[in-house]
């Protein structure tokens, strides 16, 4: 058994990647409803819009998509919109329980590093504590 799981925290360095996707997203989904809802959607600064609103989790900006290929993208763009907000909120988060948490990780490495002494110490001493009885056995013999 190796002791509990270590649970992933999220890096806020994934922002740096998320985040330039998600402009990428809103771009290419912006031109996507624009050819995917010409009924809905009258251009591609409109579907640019349009875009936007759904993956910043507004809604829809006037009428939902009519064609399938316009429901996918919009459904695309609502769960790349969640998730962005999730993991932005994530790291945030994480920041502030990290500076609650350094304290504690201080102690915890001191109390680590006390005990790895504590340890060396203790393995010196059964060390010549053996020795000892090594010299002592083969210099006094067996009792007799």
């Amino acid at each position: 058994m190796s002791g509990p799981i270590p649970i992933p925290r999220f890096s806020r360095r994934w922002l740096r990647v998320v985040i330039p996707a998600a402009l990428l997203a809103v771009i290419l989904g912006g031109g996507a409803l624009a050819l995917a809802e010409s009924e809905t959607v009258s251009s591609y600064w409109d579907g640019l819009w349009w875009s936007l609103s759904l993956v910043t989790t507004v809604g829809f900006v006037g009428h939902a998509p009519t064609t399938d290929a316009g429901k996918i993208i919009s459904g695309v763009l609502m769960v790349l919109g969640f998730s962005l907000m999730a993991m932005t909120t994530a790291a945030i988060a994480s920041f502030f329980v990290r500076e609650d948490e350094a304290p504690d990780e201080e102690i915890d490495r001191a109390f680590q590093a006390r005990m790895t002494e504590e340890l060396r110490l203790l393995r010196q001493e059964v060390g010549e504590l053996r020795r000892g009885l090594d010299r002592a056995g083969t210099t006094s013999g067996p009792p007799g």
